[in-house]
């Protein structure tokens, strides 16, 4: 038993690892062509992506500690996660008041390149056995960011379309919202992990 466990915890660590420098990658990314094509999506995706890759730095640092600790990284990654939600909400305020000319082209081909790899790190988390509340808020993370791929897409048509700048910033919104949502749940997931755990040592 111990050594499918230190198989297990090893997989685990590797898993993380791999979603952890992908995530990094593709937030670089984000972040150089959000600042070219002016868009409020690919900036928004950008700050998702590097908030994930700190939280993907606190699951490995989790793995090694105890239950206490795992749900401490959980609840850290939740409020990360309505922090970044919140300094979307204003991004996408001030591209609305001040204006914003984001490139079409540039978003579309930014969102497939990250659709790709975000399937990828929700496949490698997915296959993990038993994941632990730290996992399972990664997995929501990789989820989110999946979704938020696809939205991008659709903006990066749309504004090439119809020439304007409101896909942009809708799927800007979106994502806030998503991340709100994705919070909300690890924050839930956390809560009900630390009542189980005060339920056994009763």
């Amino acid at each position: 038993m111990i050594p499918s466990n230190d198989n297990n915890g090893g997989k685990e660590r590797r898993t993380l690892w791999i979603v952890l420098l992908l995530n990094a990658a593709i937030a670089a990314g984000f972040f150089v062509s959000g600042f070219f094509a002016d868009s409020s999506a690919l900036i928004a995706n950008g700050v998702d992506n590097l908030s994930d890759t700190a939280v993907y730095a606190l699951s490995l640092v989790a793995l090694t500690r105890g239950q206490t600790w795992k749900t401490r990284a959980a609840v850290a990654s939740g409020v990360m996660l309505l922090i970044f939600a919140g300094g979307i909400l204003i991004d996408v305020g001030r591209r609305y008041l001040q204006g914003s000319e984001p490139i079409g082209p540039t978003m579309m081909v930014m969102s497939a390149i990250a659709g790709v790899v975000n399937y990828l790190c929700l496949r490698l988390l997915q296959r993990l056995k038993d994941p632990d509340v730290n996992l399972r808020a990664a997995t929501t993370f990789s989820f989110n960011d999946f979704i938020s791929n696809g939205g991008i897409l659709i903006a990066g048509v749309l504004v090439l379309w119809l020439g304007t700048n409101w896909p942009d910033l809708l799927v800007g919104f979106a994502t806030a919202i998503i991340a709100i949502k994705g919070g909300v749940e690890i924050l839930r997931d956390a809560r009900a992990e630390t009542k189980k755990s005060e339920r056994r040592s009763s």
